[in-house]
């Protein structure tokens, strides 16, 4: 092997391992409750982009720890709230939602992240929008 594929190689792998493009990444949340008449959009951020990810056809050849099936995921996050306009007043007008303040690439954690992407949710209003 030549030496410029060798070390073209190595700054591939190492540099690829490091520059992952897991980021926040704007987003928009349209949030409706039945009760209330107006929905509302929400400006927010979330992690999306892609990890490096490990994974090899002799997967009963390899020990489990040379494989790893990584996400975009948070690294730091808060939590902010809106008011929904439009409520009655029995009605709690409230929506907390999560905001990113930075990802990393890891095991996706069920605890506060919905892990499965489902094709047929969609992201819309049915009612007026304020």
């Amino acid at each position: 092997m030549s030496p410029f594929f060798v070390m073209s190689l190595l700054f591939g792998l190492t540099f690829g391992r490091t520059a992952s493009l897991c980021a926040p990444s704007e987003y928009i949340i349209h949030v409706e409750k039945r009760e209330c008449a107006y929905c509302l959009a929400i400006n927010t951020t979330i992690c999306a982009g892609f990890c490096m990810t490990r994974d090899s056809n002799g997967k009963k050849l390899l020990l489990k720890s040379a494989l790893s099936q990584n996400v975009c995921t948070y690294k730091e996050m808060l939590y902010q709230t809106a008011l929904i306009p439009g409520c009655p007043h029995h009605t709690i007008p409230y929506y907390s939602y999560p905001v990113a303040v930075s990802c990393k690439c890891g095991k996706c954690n069920t605890d506060y992240s919905d892990c499965v992407h489902e094709k047929v949710r969609t992201n819309y209003c049915t009612k007026p929008q304020k």
